[in-house]
This record gives C-alpha cells, sequence and structure tokens, in this order.
C-alpha cells in the first residue's frame, strides 16, 4: 500500500520526509479507518500516551485490535456532534488562519508514514501544509465550543501539542501552527515549535502502547469513563466462574484502596451535602453569594427549581 514516491511537506530541510501511504482521495471514511489501524495517528498520540481527556489507552487498543465492532460509533452525519462541525468548520478556520497570517495552506489528501521503518507504525493525517513560509510548515486547524473552550484557557491543551509534536516528529518539519475557533466566533493561532526531547518521549510511550497491540494485551485500565465503557464491552457477559484471588497480594492490596476509596467518598458526599445546605441557608432568597475563591448561584430554573452552582 506504500507508494516508493516521498512527500515533501514544507520548504524547511527536515530530518526525515514522510511516505505517502495511501491517497485518501475519494477514499471511503469506512476505508480510511481500516487504514488507520494500522498505526498510531496524530490524533491517537495522547489517547497512546495516556493523556487524551476524551479516549482511554484501553479504547485506543480495543480500536485498533478490532475490537470495537459494538462499541458505539460517532455519526459523522450527526449535526449535533462536534466532530461534524469541527470537519463543516475546518476550511473556513483555514480561510480565516490564511487571512490573519497571509500564509497560502493547502490539503495533503494522504495518510503519511514515518520514513524510519522502526517508526513505520507512526502515521499522520495533516489538516493543511503552509506553502512558501519558511517561519511554519504544518497547520492544525481546531473548534471548542462552550465545553471544549475550558481546556483551551491557558493555551494549547496537552492533547493537542502530543499531536502536533507527533506530526512533527513523523513529517521531520519544525514549526506547527494550531488555529482554533473558540465558540463560533474567536480565532486564536497558537505556535508550537518542534521539541525534540518531548518527541523522543513521546516515541518511547507511543511505542509502549504499539507494544500492547502487536502482542494483543489489554493496557491497563486509568478509571476514565471511556476505559469503563471498553471493560463492559470487552467482557459483556459473564461465564459464571469463581475467581479466588486471596493469595494475589497485588490485587487484595488494590481491593482494599478501593474498600478505603468508598468510604473516603462517602464521607466526602456527607461532607457536600452538609456545607451546600449550610450556604444555602444563609443565601435565604438571595440569587447569587460571592466568595475570595468563587461565587454561588442558587437560581430558579426553566422546571421552577431553583439550581445550586458553584463557579470557580
Amino acid at each position: 500500500m506504500r507508494n516508493a514516491s516521498d512527500i515533501n511537506t514544507g520548504n524547511t530541510k527536515a530530518s526525515n520526509t514522510a511516505l505517502r501511504l495511501v491517497s485518501t482521495k475519494d477514499m471511503s471514511r469506512e476505508d480510511w479507518l481500516a487504514v488507520r489501524k494500522q498505526g498510531i495517528g496524530a490524533s491517537d498520540a495522547a489517547a497512546a500516551v495516556g493523556v487524551s481527556p476524551y479516549q482511554s489507552q484501553l479504547e485506543l487498543w480495543m480500536i485498533k485490535t478490532g475490537r470495537d465492532g459494538d462499541m458505539p460509533k460517532v455519526d459523522p452525519n450527526d449535526e449535533s456532534s462536534p466532530m461534524y462541525w469541527g470537519n463543516v468548520l475546518e476550511p473556513i478556520v483555514a480561510q480565516h488562519y490564511s487571512r490573519r497570517t497571509g500564509y497560502k495552506v493547502r490539503k495533503i489528501n494522504a495518510v503519511l508514514q514515518h520514513s524510519d521503518q522502526d517508526k513505520s507504525w507512526m502515521l499522520a493525517n495533516l489538516d493543511y501544509t503552509v506553502v512558501g513560509s519558511d517561519d511554519v510548515q504544518i497547520l492544525e486547524c481546531k473548534t471548542a465550543g462552550e465545553f471544549g473552550s475550558r481546556l483551551w484557557r491557558d493555551g494549547v491543551p496537552e492533547y493537542v501539542q502530543c499531536q502536533v509534536q507527533h506530526q512533527l516528529a513523523v513529517t521531520g518539519k519544525a514549526v506547527a501552527d494550531v488555529c482554533v475557533l473558540i465558540c463560533g466566533q474567536e480565532i486564536r493561532i497558537h505556535r508550537i515549535e518542534r521539541d525534540d526531547e518531548l518527541i523522543a518521549r513521546l516515541i518511547e510511550l507511543e511505542r509502549q502502547f504499539w507494544r500492547y497491540v502487536e502482542t494483543d494485551t489489554p493496557p491497563p485500565a486509568d478509571g476514565s469513563e471511556s476505559a469503563g465503557k471498553s471493560l463492559r464491552y470487552l467482557y459483556p457477559q459473564d461465564s459464571g466462574d469463581v475467581l479466588d484471588l486471596t493469595d494475589d497480594a497485588n490485587l487484595c492490596q488494590i481491593f482494599a484502596d478501593l474498600l478505603v476509596a468508598r468510604e473516603d467518598v462517602s464521607r466526602a458526599e456527607q461532607l457536600e451535602a452538609e456545607r451546600k445546605q449550610i450556604i444555602q441557608q444563609r443565601m435565604g432568597e438571595a440569587s447569587k453569594v460571592i466568595f475570595p475563591m468563587g461565587v454561588v448561584s442558587w437560581k430558579k430554573n426553566k422546571a421552577g427549581s431553583r439550581r445550586f452552582l458553584v463557579h470557580l
């Protein structure tokens, strides 16, 4: 499937030149997803190293090993999905990036592959390349709604930084711009320079994940909602067997930690309820109260009941 021709994704000299694994022009979504299972793509990088806020290593492993058949999929045509609007708005974000910066951009309709055979599992789909600039070579376009915009308050979120550094690793390029549309009305442009130390660590961690795929070994669960969902689909039925783990010191300690955590949660919930009621009692009919660390509102909603919210 690999094309023997290389792909030059910019004008800057690169330590390696990405290979075209396959053209994505006119490719169906199903075929594109099948190609992605051959390696770790840039959008997989954060999940592969365990820092994605949306996907666990376990869920990504199920996808890469073909165990995700029964798991719910995002419909790319669902207009209520952030993915849908991300795809629709991507060219608009790129257009406004060009207007703001003066840089020309173009699409690369291909899945790219790292040229080093030892890293051939590293893949990348670039949103755009920047044409005719010595300052920046790659453009990554993002959209963030009301919830997602919170992750951008302090700059580029860690999971996006992983994605971009992965792209720079695959292409050998030096600089990328991330252009994000916040809540449909604000364009922000962030520049990310190649960090070879971070890339080396990223490759090491991604390689560890890829070994899980190659050896068909599930990675450890991480306590996330994504991992919990994955376990439910990985083991949908019980067998009726009984396991005796009384001699497994590690699992016995984990069970003891679980009991302590459940007790701590119970105490924390009781404390939260008590403190909330004390504040409500002091507020009375007031709608809002201000504290040095934040604001509490207690207002009537459309259903006719008062809703207690804490704003930091």
